[in-house]
């Protein structure tokens, strides 16, 4: 297990990819398709992840313990038993918090350099 103190801006800057994944577990648990339709849901179809992207992603994660495997599951009546449910670790949420706080400040210089309105609604 990684110490508790890891930093984690070792890990910045994430790619597109992992920043989509990492987003999509930071309200809830969700099994790899589940991942995948959030990522959909959320960027309204802009980035499509495919199968083996997503999951050569899940598995990166899992290896650098930023996501891990849920012991949890939803009613079995209601699920496939096959199906590996994620959730961010604490490493996880420091990681994807430090690259939301980097992207901040990206987007302040872009918005000193005129490149963006002053005040963007999301």
């Amino acid at each position: 297990m990684p110490p508790r103190n890891e930093n984690a801006a070792a890990h910045l800057p994430l790619s597109a990819a992992v920043l989509h994944v990492l987003l999509a577990l930071a309200d809830e648990e969700r099994h790899g398709y589940g991942i995948m339709l959030e990522i959909e849901r959320r960027t309204q179809g802009s980035f499509r992840p495919g199968s083996g992207t997503l999951y050569g992603t899940i598995q990166r994660l899992l290896a650098s313990r930023l996501i891990e495997e849920s012991g949890e599951r939803p009613d079995p009546q209601l699920d496939d038993a096959r199906r590996r449910y994620y959730r961010l670790t604490a490493l996880g949420r420091r990681v994807l918090e430090a690259e939301v706080k980097r992207l901040q400040q990206l987007v302040g210089v872009a918005r000193i350099k005129n490149l963006l309105p002053r005040s963007v609604t999301p």
